[in-house]
């Protein structure tokens, strides 16, 4: 009897076809304007970008931080760890962003949420300078952040005291985002180069716990590229992020670049099952980003990089992850579908 036999292998090639042939709609839950010496390449590119990858939506952001060319660096350097001097807060990359959102037009602007980054979290005035700016651009801001806490070899370069995502002068914002219902990005790492445990997982947690009516983004879940070059994996991230997804209703991931590999997908490129299952669990809490910085000629290319893994999830929970769940985090009037 081979008509069976035929007829579900058809079926199985259609369905496997059907699976390769998904075509997602995409928000980038995380994008830098500017780069760390607050240039970029203009937003004539980056509306070239979104129109021919179908990049919807963008959080758009500065850099909180400019990159010093020091009076003894011959060279000018090209990324923050290209010599040795300082970074400093620099504020006035919220004026940049700005600036280019409100030169579009209002059928542009819909596709654009600006968050505010250009303030020192060390700083208690920090939250009366944020209110300053929401003041100046009433409707403008949709969310809070980068904000760089814990960032690898950047903390110790940026001028002043180590950040903390715990600290007074946090608090101070966290309230302010709750009254203004402003979501908060946070880059702060669970852990340092060389401990093989989450060494500052308490920095994190302590305001997902004290704050309840806050809703974080974690960039990265508190991942990092330097962290991987040392100690590849963290076996612990995954149990560690399933406990607090359950925990904190008010935690969200951002699964940008340095999430992709190792984690989500294996030497292979294959999706791995555990993360697979986590997401599935947790299918609201998931957003991608490419973290481009201030160029966007490989925008489309960062996003595509997460297609097997979409691909592994069932398609309702994928097309949340690619473009709706970072919509829905966004302040009331949008998440009520006001979003195109």
């Amino acid at each position: 009897m081979p008509w069976p036999r035929l007829s579900l292998a058809l079926l199985l090639a259609a369905s496997s076809l059907a699976v390769q042939a998904r075509d997602y709609a995409y928000s980038d839950a995380h994008l830098h304007y500017v780069d760390f010496f607050q240039e970029t390449a203009g937003m004539e590119k980056l509306l070239k970008a979104m129109a021919e990858n179908r990049i919807e939506h963008v959080m758009i952001s500065g850099i909180p931080v400019a990159k010093k060319w020091h009076e003894d660096e011959p060279k000018r350097p090209r990324y923050y760890a290209g010599d040795d001097a300082d970074a400093y807060w620099y504020s006035a990359t919220d004026v940049i962003v700005a600036a280019a959102v409100n030169k579009l037009t209002p059928e542009q602007r819909q596709h654009f949420h600006p968050f505010l980054s250009g303030f020192n979290p060390n700083d208690k005035n920090s939250a009366a300078h944020i209110q300053r700016m929401l003041d100046l651009n009433p409707g403008l801001w949709q969310g809070i952040g980068e904000v760089f806490t814990r960032h690898d070899d950047l903390t110790a370069l940026t001028s002043g005291d180590t950040p903390r995502a715990n600290n007074e002068a946090m608090t101070r914002i966290y309230h302010l985002a709750a009254e203004n219902d402003l979501p908060v990005m946070l880059h702060s790492n669970i852990t340092s180069k060389r401990e093989r445990n989450p060494l500052y997982l308490a920095e994190v947690e302590g305001p997902l716990r004290n704050h309840p009516h806050t809703r974080f983004i974690w960039a990265h879940a508190g991942t990092s590229k330097e962290i991987h070059r040392h100690q590849v994996q963290m076996d612990f991230l995954l149990p560690t992020l399933s406990r607090m997804l359950e925990a904190y209703p008010n935690l969200y991931i951002d699964l940008s670049w340095s999430m992709l590999t190792p984690y989500l997908l294996d030497d292979a490129g294959k999706p791995r099952p555990e993360w697979v299952s986590l997401v599935e669990r947790f299918p609201e809490r998931f957003m991608l980003g490419s973290d481009v910085v201030g160029r966007f000629n490989k925008l489309g290319k960062e996003m595509r990089r997460f297609e097997p893994f979409l691909d592994a999830l069932p398609e309702g929970v994928a097309r949340k992850v690619a473009r709706d769940n970072f919509l829905a985090i966004l302040p009331k009037p949008l998440r009520e579908g006001k979003t195109h």
